[in-house]
């Protein structure tokens, strides 16, 4: 069954059903992950999003039960150039096809992804649907000109109890924005004793929980929108060593008198270079953000830039000058992507154990 892919500027493109067969619209964004594509569709931080593979192929090793990020997937739509019918993996429980129907998500394929990438990188990030043959073009239009993105996804995301991952060694508690599950797998890999908490837990109450350290998640959306959580940074940085992680890193500018920009068409995907400025060693790290620092806003008796992207020259990690405090704007669990950003869970530890609480950024050995 064909299925139409139409873009807020007029563009139409006609491609194949699969997935779950019904009407949706979202932000339509580009990855360029050449793998990993269950870790991306269930990525809170794609909440509200079309996501355009740019690999020729997806779906080809099926889906697995270990490598959700979330239970519930918030992906508006995928779409691809060939969607894999018959997956091979030693792993494999169903198709691509197979999960998306389950998760009530759809998708269109046949579309001809390395051209939509390159006209979503020349205009911008756009809204889009994803339609019946049927639909009329006029009337999709002027559905995406009115929609009104949703304030705040996070507190659709977030957690509403706080609830524990036990271990035995440090008292971490993880403020949740949008949390991937692989992050709570990286703190429990180190034996910390993990305690997830909503997004607008007061800063007390956190405190009251005599965490060693505490760690900003990741997430969607616009982070200027948490008034709330910014303060609760201001409250709590200084006293407790802390960790931010994408829309945490953002979080933690702001409530360091930083200002946000949204990006043109913002870094999603598995092998981003950026450079550490203070080893001048290069990482490939995994993206996804539409957001980012504004360089001309840091004020650097506070805050120094630890990484830059050399896709770009973002701003990709901050350090506290005076506190115990830093924020990265890669994802360091490398869920999917290269596992080059996992020491920064080992500088988190250090962070809670060194008196003097600095982190040593250490090149790598060869």
């Amino acid at each position: 069954m064909k299925r139409k892919l139409i873009l807020e500027d007029g563009t139409v493109l006609i491609g194949d059903s699969f997935g779950w067969d019904s009407e949706t619209t979202g932000e339509v964004v580009f990855n360029t992950s050449m793998t990993g594509y269950q870790e991306i569709i269930s990525d809170p931080s794609n909440y509200g999003q079309i996501v355009i593979f740019s690999y020729p192929m997806i779906g080809n090793y099926g889906i697995n039960r270990d490598d959700f990020e979330s239970i519930q997937p918030v992906i508006k739509g995928v779409v691809v150039k060939e969607v894999c019918d018959f997956p091979s993996n030693w792993r494999n429980e169903m198709s691509l096809d197979e999960y998306l129907k389950h998760k009530r998500i759809p998708g269109i394929s046949g579309i001809d992804t390395r051209m939509l990438t390159r006209l979503i990188r020349n205009k911008g990030t756009m809204k889009g649907a994803i339609c019946s043959m049927e639909a009329d073009i006029e009337s999709v239009l002027a559905r995406l000109e009115g929609t009104i993105d949703l304030n705040n996804p996070v507190e659709y995301l977030s957690t509403t109890k706080p609830y524990p991952s036990p271990g035995r060694g440090k008292n971490v508690v993880v403020i949740d924005f949008g949390l991937k599950h692989s992050i709570l797998r990286e703190l429990t890999e180190r034996g910390c004793d993990v305690k997830v908490v909503p997004y607008n837990m007061p800063a007390e109450d956190i405190l009251t929980l005599n965490p060693d350290g505490v760690l900003l998640s990741n997430g969607p959306g616009n982070p200027a929108e948490l008034d709330q959580s910014i303060e609760t940074i201001k409250a709590i940085q200084g006293k407790i060593p802390l960790l931010g992680i994408g829309l945490g890193h953002q979080l933690f500018a702001l409530a360091n008198g930083c200002s946000i920009k949204k990006m043109h068409v913002g870094h999603r995907g598995s092998s981003y270079p950026i450079k550490n400025l203070k080893t001048g060693q290069v990482i490939f790290t995994a993206q996804n953000h539409g957001y980012e620092v504004d360089e001309h806003t840091i004020d650097h008796s506070t805050l120094s830039i630890t990484y830059r992207s050399l896709n770009g020259n973002s701003i990709e990690g901050l350090e506290h000058k005076k506190l115990s405090a830093f924020s990265l704007q890669y994802q360091p669990e490398a869920s999917p992507g290269s596992e080059d950003g996992k020491k920064a869970f080992d500088e988190f530890m250090q962070l809670m154990t060194t008196k003097d609480g600095k982190v040593e950024h250490h090149a790598e050995k060869n």
